[in-house]
């Protein structure tokens, strides 16, 4: 098992950190408005997160906010990467807790539906918090696109998101050499 700040686990947290900026860089298409775009960059923060807990996902999630704020999409400046943070955050953090529990294939499915709706619940005060009080949309303009056009929105990203993360998982964990740590009466995602 790699150790939480070992010279591995660091290694690998670079990687996958890195591989989200290259995702988000290179393939972030519009859906429904040109600033809504869907992006990859949180499949690396999921494995992530599988891979060495939530704890983990969530300081890889802020650590790739930082850098696509900076590196990749400076116009959402610190709101946007704040509003990543939270949104992915709570994804890996909600994904992550259930994972532990659940060290199946099954589990990895559980987590990733708890997590998705925990990211779409959140992104809705999110919204009124930051695209209110910081990109000065007015709160009825909000109100109008909350249901038919935001909560559609990440639903959308977060389920993609999802499907990616739980059928490359494997693949990216061989890839890595992860050696999952098994639990008494528990499996590993390999099996």
């Amino acid at each position: 098992m790699i150790r939480f700040g070992s010279t591995k686990w660091l290694t690998r947290m670079a990687m996958l950190a890195a591989i989200s900026l290259v995702l988000v860089y290179l393939f972030h298409p519009p859906l429904f408005t040109e600033y809504l775009r869907y992006d990859m960059a949180d499949v690396p923060i999921l494995m992530g997160t599988f891979m060495f807990g939530p704890v983990s996902g969530v300081l890889l999630t802020a650590v790739v906010s930082v850098l696509q704020w900076l590196l990749v999409s400076p116009g959402g400046g610190w709101v946007g990467a704040a509003m990543h943070f939270f949104a992915t955050g709570g994804f890996a953090l909600a994904a992550g807790l259930v994972y532990r529990r659940l060290h199946s294939r099954g589990g990895a499915l559980l987590s990733l539906m708890v997590g998705s709706l925990c990211m779409i619940a959140l992104m809705i005060p999110l919204n009124y918090i930051f695209t209110v009080n910081f990109y000065g949309t007015p709160k009825d303009m909000l109100d109008a696109m909350i249901w038919p056009i935001i909560v559609p929105f990440n639903a959308i990203k977060a389920g993609l998101n999802s499907i990616f993360t739980f059928f490359l998982y494997k693949s990216v964990a061989k890839l890595f050499k992860f050696e999952p740590h098994k639990k008494q009466g528990g499996t590993s995602p390999q099996e």
